[in-house]
């Protein structure tokens, strides 16, 4: 029996990070390893790289295979091998001076390349209908809290530029991402592939090589206890969900029937009370944000590595580097359908503001207006400038 997301709410978009995903990676570095060893030797390699067949390969024993290796590359190479020489080919090139290092962060970072696309993509979608929201309502008052109270006038459409700031963030932090290659051999030396290409320098060239051929950065060297790319993915992601976070907070407070500042489409039944509609996807998100930093907590604890391949630590990094990628992609999926669906109801918020104390009902509503307009506007150009200028990952 396998987990299959009975209760996993915060992580449904399980597509691009699932195993399978992952296996699917690592045959992919493992063809782009071959095609340029050909190019490196001289040699036509794209048949063997084209026999290679992920989706034939026993999973069954690639999991025994990492119950006994405690890495899921050593049963692998040999299942590719035995591919290659049941379609009349010879394996001697497969995985030549790699080590399952290289093949699974380098794998592991094409999950995350592809995973942090399709989040940048949902955050652009969510954006977009915060902004219109918040252009919308510059001129809606209602009060501000701090602390969980009362505090000053505002107005909804600040609010609503203040998650769209959120979500801005969010891109940023993606864009700034580089997944870098990872090819360094046994001890990260390159040794195995000078020797393989019989000159120095040739660990280089396929590391170079691979890059181009996986749409990854070449980071000029080999980072096999030098985890800091791992760690900044991890970090992307978790700040994704926390912005996220924020916001399926706040509208999970507003849409409270003695609020009701906030309206939501649709909503999740209860077993017990058949009129409830339960605010799903702010509670999906909620979840995935209560999880991540804990998540992120562990992979920074595996950055601390050691010799020149780190004894658990890096294992540990796994589960926690690709669940961080899911929840990220699952909470701004939901964000999306979240915002979709948001209204804002003016007329209880501006009745709420009247019935706050005197002392914060909105004396200078021209200035208020105008302060309202100022934060929006930037709000919005930032949110433009960043979704349609920013680097793609």
């Amino acid at each position: 029996m396998t987990d299959w997301g009975l209760l996993d709410p915060g992580a449904t978009e399980t597509a691009g990070t699932d195993d399978d995903a992952v296996l699917e990676a690592m045959v992919d570095v493992e063809r782009a390893l071959l095609r340029v060893w050909g190019s490196e030797l001289d040699e036509f390699l794209d048949g063997q790289a084209d026999a290679l067949d992920d989706a034939a390969l026993d999973r069954a024993a690639l999991a025994a295979g990492v119950s006994r290796d405690a890495v899921p590359v050593v049963a692998l190479v040999p299942a590719l091998r035995a591919q290659l020489e049941a379609a009349g080919l010879p394996a001697d090139r497969l995985h030549l001076g790699a080590t399952s290092q290289d093949v699974l962060d380098t794998a592991l970072m094409l999950v995350a390349r592809d995973a942090l696309r399709a989040t940048r993509a949902s955050l652009i979608a969510a954006g977009a209908r915060l902004a219109s929201l918040a252009d919308a309502e510059r001129q809606s008052p209602r009060i501000g809290r701090t602390i969980a109270r009362h505090g000053e006038a505002s107005t909804l459409g600040v609010l609503a530029a203040g998650w769209l700031d959120g979500v801005s963030s969010a891109i940023e932090s993606v864009d700034a991402l580089s997944f870098p290659v990872q090819f360094g051999g046994a001890v990260g030396t390159g040794t195995a592939a000078d020797v393989a290409a019989g000159r120095p320098g040739a660990a280089d060239d396929v590391r170079a090589g691979l890059a181009v051929r996986l749409g990854l950065t070449d980071p000029g060297r080999s980072w096999h206890v030098e985890r800091t790319p791992v760690l900044a993915v991890a970090s992307a992601a978790a700040s994704v969900v926390a912005v996220l976070g924020r916001l399926a907070g706040d509208v999970t407070l507003l849409s409270r029937e003695e609020l009701g500042e906030v309206r939501l489409a649709g909503g999740g039944g209860s077993s017990a009370m058949p009129h409830k509609r339960n605010p799903v996807d702010a509670v999906a998100i909620t979840a995935a944000a209560v999880e991540s930093p804990a998540l992120l907590q562990v992979v920074a604890s595996a950055a601390i590595a050691g010799d020149e391949r780190s004894a658990g630590r890096w294992h540990a990094e796994w589960a926690s580097q690709r669940r961080l990628l899911r929840l990220a992609r699952s909470a701004s999926a939901a964000a999306a359908r979240l915002a979709d669906g948001l209204e804002f109801d003016r007329d209880r918020a501006a009745q709420i503001l009247a019935s706050a104390d005197a002392a914060n009902a909105p004396s200078h509503r021209d200035l208020l207006v105008a302060t309202s307009d100022r934060i929006i506007d930037r709000a919005v150009a930032r949110f433009t400038a960043v979704s349609e200028g920013g680097t793609r990952p």
